[in-house]
């Protein structure tokens, strides 16, 4: 099997937030709506794990609990993903509108879990 190469411009970091989302239609209407989590999260995009099922090319509203915040965005489906045995179903979104300040807020959530990840672990005490 031929190695796989990781062909993302930015580090996903694993994160669980709950998350509010919306599907959009074509004139922006709402088609549906769900509540899910964060897999893992970047500066231009996410997975979303999921009850429901999303389809690929779907654009979808996020709301994303950070912290002690929230922030809002559009996204489209770019891939799926379906785990059979606890029917949870797997959405990779790509980021494609998001305000300045929550772009800003997403940014200082990514440091700070880099920042976490970096952290010493407590003194084995041998």
């Amino acid at each position: 099997m031929a190695e796989e190469t990781n062909r993302r411009r930015f580090d996903r970091k694993s994160t669980l937030n709950l998350v509010d989302y919306v599907i959009l239609g074509e004139r922006g209407e709402q088609l549906g709506r769900g509540m899910g989590r964060t897999r893992n999260v970047s500066l231009v995009g996410l997975l979303l794990e999921t009850y429901s099922p999303l389809q690929p090319k779907q654009r979808v509203m996020i709301t994303i609990g950070l912290a002690d915040d929230t922030i809002e965005l559009k996204g489209q489906v770019v891939h799926v993903e379906t785990s059979p045995p606890e029917k949870r179903h797997y959405a990779g979104v790509a980021f494609i509108e998001m305000a300045k300040e929550a772009q800003e807020m997403l940014k200082r959530y990514i440091e700070a879990l880099e920042n976490e990840k970096n952290k010493p672990g407590p003194p084995t005490g041998k």
